[in-house]
């Protein structure tokens, strides 16, 4: 009896996975092709660059732009994390303290300030005065910024510096203190440092984060000389009612969270290669 013809499987089309990606990635191609040409040849490209990129008005924010709004946003941004690495570095260690009181401390702080929103913060902090007539905080606006900042960032660093020190093996505690180191003096000079050394990658990130919510600054009336980037822009903006200082700032931020993004990320991937 001659073979009968062999017919499709039902349900089989007859392209191998590999083909069936490749078809659908060709589809993608072409529609975000078409997005893109229906963008290019619709937008009312003139208005754009009248609301959005008019060189008079980018350049009447220099120099100011540089030496007051992105000086102002580096000290913001410095001060509240090294605020930030301190104290998250104090809350990761009573985290993991065997003393029961540090542990509630650290955990009521951290539940605490990663829930509430940042913007909150910085209101809290400018009614500050009402709640605690005669306080004020040092160093002004830049302290009030600062600390804001490092409120907020506290609570996140907290966190990270605690993987850092779980991560680090037993051994090595137990190997500082065969050699007659206290216990605290191991954490100080071998746990410790080996964990700052691990979490430099997602550090590096958290520095990036609080770059950006800098310009929350602006929330606590930050005027002339103490305005920074978001605040700068949106008061000259204000001021020609254009949008050009606003995308002026924002191209700003890039150039300084660009390059910091991508050196964490060749942190990251140098940290896993090491491993």
């Amino acid at each position: 009896m001659a073979d009968q013809p062999k017919t499709a499987e039902p349900g089989r089309t007859g392209l191998s996975p590999r083909k069936k990606q490749q078809v659908s990635r060709g589809v993608q191609y072409v529609i975000l092709a078409a997005a893109l040409v229906a963008v290019v040849l619709y937008a009312d490209w003139p208005s754009l660059a009248q609301n959005f990129a008019k060189l008079d008005v980018a350049s009447a924010a220099l120099p100011d732009l540089f030496t007051i709004a992105l000086r102002n946003t580096i000290i913001y941004t410095v001060g509240g994390f090294v605020f930030a690495f301190v104290m998250g570095l104090a809350l990761a260690l009573m985290r993991l303290s065997q003393v029961r009181p540090y542990r509630w401390i650290a955990i009521i702080y951290i539940e605490i300030f990663r829930g509430l929103p940042a913007l909150l913060i910085f209101l809290l902090i400018v009614f500050l005065p009402l709640a605690l007539p005669g306080f004020a905080v040092p160093g002004g606006t830049y302290g009030q910024g600062i600390l804001g900042l490092g409120l907020v960032g506290a609570a996140y660093q907290a966190e990270i510096f605690r993987a850092g020190l779980q991560a680090v093996p037993k051994g090595q505690t137990e190997a500082a203190r065969s050699l007659g180191m206290s216990a605290s003096r191991a954490q100080i000079t071998v746990v410790i440092p080996q964990a700052i050394r691990m979490v430099i990658p997602p550090t590096t990130n958290q520095f990036v984060a609080l770059l950006k919510d800098s310009s929350l600054v602006l929330f606590l009336g930050v005027s002339g000389e103490y305005v920074e980037l978001a605040k700068f822009g949106n008061d000259l903006a204000s001021q020609y009612a254009n949008a050009t200082p606003i995308m002026v700032a924002g191209i700003t931020y890039l150039i300084v969270t660009i390059p910091l993004g991508y050196l964490a990320s060749r942190l990251e991937g140098r940290k896993g290669r090491n491993r």
